[in-house]
């Protein structure tokens, strides 16, 4: 076996074990924009798995090489290139699956995220791989949690929905294959079937797209909108980029989800611009700023061939909005619904806009904004394993692209909160005041929204 990694490489290239393609429009977003390196922890995307039943070790490894054997993103690493990183895509998987049996000590809450974020944390190797990796944590008898951490280069939020859907359909299959499968059930393929489309093919299909004429239809949008346009926080610490991000949760709860979801029909904006504009105005509240630059992910899975596809699609889109204290919040609403729609028709590759647009950052800073809002509706799909009960959840690394982050998730009748911030530029204190103005912000325009801000009541 040859052991020199270049002889090893052209083999593989050779005898078609493994092949070259170029960094997708996302990737190169991620190595050429980001003020975190590539291979910061920061940039793990990762998610729990919890089963109550007798799940088998054994089945769920196997299980899990047969969603690396479908999906590429699981057979995909990097290696550098001449201009730029090429992805090294290998034809078959491998399971990179852990198993740990916790101590009563290990299993109390605190100190199982803190196990949990260890293997989310521990560093991958790109040219090596996988980058991805499972551990199986076993709380007590009949009860585990699955840890999944996969990085941001081969994936976003949509992706972890597709692994969760084709693990348990990789987990039946390998039941049935051992005769364990309940007649009840359907009978599935040995193997789980190639998506229609896969990442590489959707990265082809997006370069031949995005051609300099297209290209440059695009930028004279975007070179007028952001013309002028700042970031809302200028308190950044010398060598912040590197800082870890804090993350606080909490909830808006059903009582004023429910409201808010109305203010959106009744204007007929969209739930995003309504908590986008609510948004907007607390930054306005809380630093006097009126010109607000966020950025916001988008899911690009625009083609129904690749709603199966794991792999890492999401671009970036700057919204800018002026908040006006004196005119009615829902003249703003819509106002902010209009200029949001027509900065998604204009959305492109991230890489190309701010090449585009002459963006320079300092080290350490984000390239055009400072401040990160998301909506997130990723789909989750509803797991079912015989015997068995299950629950999923995602949790964030805190990428630390940003000074401030915020991630709205619909969960049940309300939404949860997720803040994410630098604590050299925003205080714990300072993300729970931000956290009450939000809610008051929403509360006082659900009530009021034909005042203007500065008249909404206490």
């Amino acid at each position: 076996m040859e052991t020199d990694p270049r002889a090893r490489l052209k083999q593989w290239l050779a005898s078609g074990q493994a092949r070259l393609q170029p960094l997708t429009f996302p990737q190169r977003e991620l190595w050429e924009n980001s003020p975190v390196p590539p291979g910061d922890p920061a940039n793990h995307v990762c998610s729990f798995f919890e089963v109550k039943g007798p799940i088998s070790v054994e089945y769920c490894e196997a299980a899990l090489k047969k969603v690396a054997d479908r999906q590429e993103a699981m057979r995909t690493g990097f290696l550098p290139g001449k201009d730029r990183p090429l992805q090294l895509i290998r034809s078959t998987g491998e399971s990179a699956f852990g198993f740990r049996e916790l101590t009563p000590e290990e299993s109390r809450p605190e100190a199982l995220e803190a196990v949990m974020e260890e293997g989310f944390r521990k560093p991958f190797d790109f040219a090596r791989g996988p980058l991805y990796r499972m551990n199986m944590l076993q709380r007590g008898p009949d009860h585990f949690l699955l840890a999944f951490a996969i990085h941001h280069a081969v994936a976003d939020g949509w992706t972890l929905g597709a692994f969760i859907e084709d693990l348990c359909s990789g987990y039946i299959i390998v039941m049935q294959e051992n005769g364990e499968l309940p007649l009840s059930m359907r009978r599935l393929p040995d193997v789980l079937p190639p998506p229609s489309m896969s990442h590489s093919e959707w990265g082809a299909a997006e370069r031949a797209r995005w051609q300099p004429s297209e290209i440059g239809r695009h930028l004279d949008y975007w070179k007028k909108r952001l013309d002028g346009s700042r970031k809302v926080w200028n308190a950044r610490a010398s060598g912040a980029g590197s800082e870890p991000l804090r993350k606080w949760v909490t909830e808006i709860p059903a009582e004023l989800a429910f409201p808010i979801r109305a203010l959106a029909k009744k204007v007929g904006a969209t739930l995003f611009s309504v908590l986008l504009a609510a948004f907007q105005l607390t930054l306005f509240r809380r630093t006097g700023i009126d010109d607000i630059l966020v950025g916001t992910p988008v899911a690009n899975r625009n083609r129904a061939s690749v709603r199966e596809t794991m792999g890492y699609f999401a671009g970036v889109v700057p919204l800018r909005g002026t908040v006006d204290p004196k005119r009615p919040f829902s003249d703003g609403l819509k106002a902010v619904h209009a200029a949001t729609m027509d900065d998604f028709a204009h959305a492109m590759p991230f890489a190309e806009l701010a090449g585009g647009v002459g963006a320079v950052a300092a080290p350490g800073e984000h390239v055009l904004f400072d401040t990160r809002f998301a909506f997130q509706n990723h789909p989750m799909p509803e797991v079912v394993l015989p015997g068995m009960t299950t629950k999923v959840r995602t949790c964030s690394t805190g990428t630390s692209r940003f000074d401030l982050g915020c991630e709205v998730t619909e969960d049940g009748k309300g939404f949860e909160v997720v803040w994410l911030h630098r604590p050299s530029v925003l205080s714990s204190t300072d993300i729970l005041e931000m956290d009450a103005l939000f809610q008051h912000v929403l509360t006082a325009v659900c009530r009021e929204p034909d005042v203007g801000p500065d008249e909404l009541t206490a």
